[in-house]
């Protein structure tokens, strides 16, 4: 198991936002989280990404035990262990489409060859091999988000979490980042968990998880809906 978490329960005050979560999730699958709006998605996936923490329950990642981690070694995890990708491309406006996508081999203390060299090959794979020293106001929104894809996969992550990847994009455009996506899926046996609204990108999925209100419909079996 690449994501196995027990019993995940999230309040903010009196509001109980998540509810005893279970989720196990397979090497190489990917799996789409739904429901309405405060169900509850994004709080779950910013768990899984280890930007919060449950009041209480368990959460392995890649074999680790996240929740037991110190401050900075969950930072150290979180960075060569988790890739995000967002709906807004949160791209470094001075820096080329090359140095946004090296930025977090670097911070994670790789050299600034073999980060430019990962770069090149990740932004190559994501079909943007002419577009390497263009900044990001020079590129479309497409381009700019299959940017933020190679840069989430710059460290090889064990899972890959996008927070509604295609939201503020035309269906055509859109389209081809869900290609994007499996194609990533198939060269690199890359886990991805989705949190999307668009039944599109969940029909492609190999699985879908219906939040309502801090729970997996069907509790007792969270593996929901096969596609």
């Amino acid at each position: 198991m690449i994501i196995q978490a027990t019993d995940i329960r999230k309040s903010y005050g009196k509001l109980e936002v998540l509810k005893g979560i279970n989720l196990s999730i397979e090497k190489a699958e990917v799996v789409s989280i739904m429901g309405a709006s405060g169900a509850g998605k994004t709080t779950l996936l910013q768990i899984l990404g280890t930007l919060s923490k449950p009041g209480s329950g368990t959460l392995l990642i890649d074999g680790t035990d996240v929740l037991s981690l110190s401050s900075k070694e969950l930072s150290a995890f979180r960075g060569s262990r988790i890739g995000f990708v967002f709906q807004f491309h949160h791209l470094l406006p001075e820096f080329t489409a090359l140095e946004n996508v090296m930025i977090p081999a670097l911070i994670a203390g790789r050299s600034r060859r073999e980060a430019s060299a990962r770069a090149e090959e990740l932004l190559t794979e994501v079909g943007l091999a002419a577009r390497m020293s263009h900044k990001p106001k020079q590129l479309s929104g497409g381009e700019q988000q299959r940017v933020a894809i190679a840069r989430a996969l710059a460290n090889r992550p064990a899972v890959l979490l996008a927070d509604e990847p295609t939201g503020n994009l035309d269906s055509s455009t859109k389209q081809e980042i869900h290609d994007l996506f499996f194609k990533l899926r198939e060269k690199y046996s890359q886990t991805i968990v989705f949190v999307t609204h668009d039944p599109a990108l969940a029909r492609l999925c190999d699985r879908t998880l219906v939040m309502v209100d801090g729970q997996f419909v069907g509790q007792d079996n969270p593996q929901i809906i096969s596609q």
